[in-house]
């Protein structure tokens, strides 16, 4: 099971008079990732070393360092830690010591894993894709019945006779979600894959 993370998480640690600053944050899109990276990095720091994972894509960035000692590292942590949709920026202020290649691959894993593992997390949970439609007086229920199914409304378009739903839910949960909307409907709603 993956998880993402419910809030930003920051953790600080000196290594060898350099100090280092891991923050990780969840986020939607590789465009989220860029507008995190700039909201979360330091320019006056000597690197913003950083790594994102959202499904199968990812991207890492070792910002100067020598190539493989910074962004390698954060995305491992990342993958161990069994998170995605998360972006970990680890930045470095020059503290005058060389830490090598071992040392800045272990400085930059380690304070993005301690980082992840004091995070706040929450599972991320597949749904698939449904749509129905409902009265206007059902609407309230049928949104409360898909979030009581770990659902959610993706979207609702208001017409003439009804609204129509756009909705996502677990797999696991569809067989009782489709049983309480045609209780509440007495068989009118069902939900159609979209």
């Amino acid at each position: 099971m993956s998880f993402t993370l419910l809030a930003v998480s920051e953790y600080r640690e000196e290594i060898r008079k350099s100090r280092f600053l891991a923050i990780a944050g969840p986020i939607e899109n590789p465009e989220h990732a860029s507008v995190f990276l700039r909201t979360h990095g330091d320019p006056d720091a000597t690197h913003n070393c950083w790594a994102w994972k959202i499904g199968t894509q990812y991207r890492s960035s070792d910002d100067g360092e020598p190539g493989g000692t910074a962004g390698r590292p954060i995305l491992a942590a990342i993958e161990a830690q069994g998170c995605d949709q998360v972006m970990v920026v680890v930045t470095r202020w020059y503290g005058g010591i060389q830490l090598g290649t071992g040392g800045l691959a272990r400085a930059y894993g380690g304070c993005a894993n301690k980082c992840l593992q004091q995070a706040i997390k929450q599972p991320l949970i597949s749904r698939s894709a449904f749509t129905c439609e409902c009265t206007f007086s059902e609407l309230a229920l049928v949104r409360l019945r898909v979030a009581e199914a770990g659902g959610e409304v993706l979207s609702e378009s208001f017409e003439a006779n009804g609204v129509s739903l756009h909705l996502a839910a677990p797999p696991a949960r569809l067989l009782e979600l489709g049983d309480h909307l045609a209780q509440l409907s007495r068989g009118r709603i069902r939900l159609s894959p979209a």
